[in-house]
């Protein structure tokens, strides 16, 4: 293993002081332009890296933000998390990435190591739906923004999407296409979003006069392709089938629509499907798939970039705001057809 070379021997080499050494790496224009040109030329020879913790010490502060997302194996959480990581790099940041797997055990340990690690902030989608491990992280004074999720301003930052505007667009267009017979198909509805997505369902029955036990509900498991197989099995199972799905988000739409490929039932002429998220693989499966498209990057660099407001220079200023972004509906063939 090649030895670790330190400051002290990197200020030998380029004879001068410990202390000019620090000022190159963090107050260049404070050194004179050869000292400086000579105590980079030795950084670069030798391979010196400075020691962030100590540098962290030093300063008060840590150049890392920590994210701690609610299923990495969701393509939605990884343009969440790239748009995080964008505003963080445009600041001079990185971004720590923890996964909580929809557990509440994991993201209490998450939290914890983000606490020991005396991040700069945090950006956190809940899967404790009582909120006590984010309130209990509080404590230690660190700020943190709500992703996907909103919050009262008096508890903090949040950015959000408008989830019931969401599952009104989704069950509007259905019925505009003629469903009467619609099934919504959720993940657990302890989820805000599932039950959002819902209410949103419910409005748009509502608005078209129709009773809410026009809608049917089958809650999955999990909000991923699995379930969505499994509900689909559990929909063929019922005595009347509906002509068309809405589900919470597109890993079940798209399970549902394995499900139903293998049963040949047809999409869309023999069951409408309409998703929620738009991810990257909504237009290419194999009835390209109709499905609300939540602004995941921009949720993921607002959230950072409130988050950096509040840690930065101007924090004394920063006011705590509760962002809503708006959904919008995407078209394709998995529901263009009407009914026969």
């Amino acid at each position: 293993m090649a030895q670790t070379v330190s400051i002290k021997e990197v200020a030998r080499l380029a004879d001068v002081s410990v202390g000019t050494v620090s000022n190159v790496l963090n107050r260049p224009e404070k050194v004179a332009e050869s000292t400086r040109i000579r105590v980079q030329t030795i950084i670069e020879q030798t391979g010196f890296v400075r020691s962030e913790s100590a540098r962290q010490l030093r300063a008060g502060s840590s150049r890392m933000l920590a994210m701690l997302v609610l299923d990495m194996g969701n393509p939605f959480f990884v343009s969440v998390a790239k748009g995080a990581e964008r505003a963080a790099r445009d600041a001079g940041l990185g971004v720590m990435l923890g996964n909580s797997a929809g557990r509440a055990d994991e993201e209490a340990y998450y939290l914890s190591l983000f606490a020991e690690q005396r991040v700069r902030g945090v950006l956190v989608t809940p899967a404790d739906h009582s909120g006590r491990h984010v309130r209990d992280f509080a404590r230690h004074g660190i700020p943190f923004v709500h992703v996907d999720r909103m919050v009262p301003e008096s508890e903090g930052c949040s950015v959000s999407v408008d989830d019931v505007v969401g599952g009104t667009l989704a069950v509007r267009h259905l019925l505009a296409a003629g469903h009467r017979s619609v099934t919504y198909i959720s993940g657990p509805m302890g989820l805000p979003q599932c039950r959002d997505r819902h209410a949103g369902a419910l409005a748009a029955l509502a608005e078209a006069g129709l009773p809410a036990d026009a809608l049917r509900h089958v809650e999955a498991a999990r909000l991923d392709v699995a379930s969505g197989i499994d509900a689909g099995a559990r929909l063929l199972g019922l005595r009347d089938h509906p002509t068309a799905v809405f589900c919470a988000n597109d890993l079940l739409a798209l399970g549902v629509l394995q499900s139903l490929y293998a049963a040949g039932v047809r999409v869309p002429d023999d069951m409408a499907i309409v998703g929620y998220d738009d991810i990257e693989f909504a237009a290419a499966a194999v009835v390209p798939l109709t499905s609300v498209r939540q602004p995941s990057a921009r949720m993921g660099r607002t959230a950072a970039e409130l988050l950096i407001e509040e840690t930065g220079e101007e924090a004394a200023d920063h006011r705590h705001r509760a962002i809503v972004l708006q959904p919008e509906l995407v078209v394709r063939g998995s529901s263009l057809r009407r009914p026969a």
